[in-house]
């Protein structure tokens, strides 16, 4: 049996395009009920204020709504908007559960990456303005009514199961492949995220919403960004999140900055040891004050923890180029953030490993202490 479609719009002033798109639905078999977010203006401008604070009513009072039509039945969330409607759309489906399938059909007046980090939102761009029915935004709606068509007679898999959370980043792809390999013969699945400072969200969020068992945070490099420098979004319960899980940590990526093109960095980011990871990103090497900064604010948090949680701190090197001959290699700075980490223990373990953290050994040490613990 099809899953139910809800449609969600501003009906104000997209009469027509919802008409026309709850027809085709319809003709795909499906069940479809209109849920308006219109913010009731008339027509009129409102200032900022006013308005956003319509945007906030119209999107809890749509969420309440949607509670009240699904009830315990999942169903697919289908929106079509443009700037104002986006962004109330955006608010609404980030809110619902990250398991329920969510199509935003949208003129994209928003950095798409920040939205989806954490939410598999299905974007799909209309290119033309939704203002009025015309063949491109009739074949981007038929394109949109197929997708949901799918979607709905999908039997969705739950997010759960025996899955276990581990982050990564291609600094430390080498022991994320071994880690997830060894997990699989231990009967257990590994659902990797890039940590990034965007992946770091949804590993987050997936561990609260109950789609882990466990987690081998090996790639913990965020905290460097969220201390130092660096792209990242606000992600304040990063290492908190899963602190009710069995979780194993490791230090990748905890030894350097994760910076842009390398034509954009200071002098003073130049004058370190550094090196070009793409013609995009640029890694520089942290700095002692700066890993103990870093090292505080990840040991405050993982203190926190109310399971099993074990730091291995592999004293072979932290990432691909933290290594012998590598271009950011240092042995002291390793050694800064074991003592940090170490010293500052009270709710994790700690243990060194004479090996670096692409190494089997780091592996399999990591995946042979969770599996202690569970």
């Amino acid at each position: 049996m099809a899953h139910p479609v809800l449609l969600l719009a501003t009906v104000e002033t997209k009469a027509d395009a919802v008409a026309y798109l709850r027809t085709v639905l319809m003709d795909h078999g499906l069940s479809v009920v209109v849920v308006d977010i219109s913010l009731g203006s008339g027509g009129e401008v409102w200032d900022g204020a006013r308005k956003l604070g319509a945007i906030e009513q119209a999107a809890l009072e749509a969420l309440a709504k949607i509670a009240e039509i699904t009830g315990k039945r999942s169903p697919i969330v289908l929106g079509i908007g443009g700037g104002t409607g986006g962004d109330i759309l955006l608010r609404i489906m980030r809110d619902l559960p990250v398991a329920t399938p969510k199509v935003l059909v949208t003129t994209l007046p928003f950095d798409p990456r920040p939205a989806v980090a954490d939410d598999p939102i299905v974007l799909v761009p209309s290119v033309v303005d939704i203002e009025g029915l015309n063949p491109s935004l009739r074949d981007v709606f038929d394109r949109a009514a197929v997708m949901v068509s799918g979607l709905a007679r999908h039997a969705h898999h739950a997010i759960g199961a025996q899955s276990v959370g581990v982050t990564a980043l291609g600094v430390t792809k080498a022991a994320g492949t071994e880690i997830t390999r060894r997990l699989e013969a231990a009967g257990y699945e590994a659902t990797a995220f890039h940590a990034n400072g965007y992946g770091g969200l949804a590993f987050a969020r997936y561990a609260r919403e109950g789609a882990f068992v466990a987690t081998i945070d090996m790639t913990v490099h965020e905290v460097t960004r969220l201390t130092v420098a660096g792209q990242c979004l606000a992600m304040p319960d990063r290492f908190t999140a899963a602190g009710h899980l069995p979780r194993v940590v490791l230090p990748g990526g905890l030894n350097f900055i994760g910076l842009g093109e390398i034509g954009s960095l200071p002098r003073d980011y130049l004058d370190r040891a550094h090196y070009q990871h793409s013609a995009h990103f640029t890694h520089v090497k942290m700095s002692p004050q700066e890993m103990e900064r870093a090292c505080t604010v990840l040991a405050d948090a993982l203190n926190e923890a109310t399971a099993p949680t074990t730091v291995i701190l592999p004293m072979g090197g932290f990432s691909s180029e933290d290594r012998p001959g590598g271009a950011i290699e240092d042995p002291d700075l390793r050694n800064v953030a074991a003592c940090a980490l170490e010293s500052r223990a009270k709710a994790y373990e700690t243990v060194r490993i004479d090996a670096h953290i692409s190494a089997p050994e780091a592996a399999e040490k990591a995946v042979g202490v969770l599996l202690q613990s569970l």
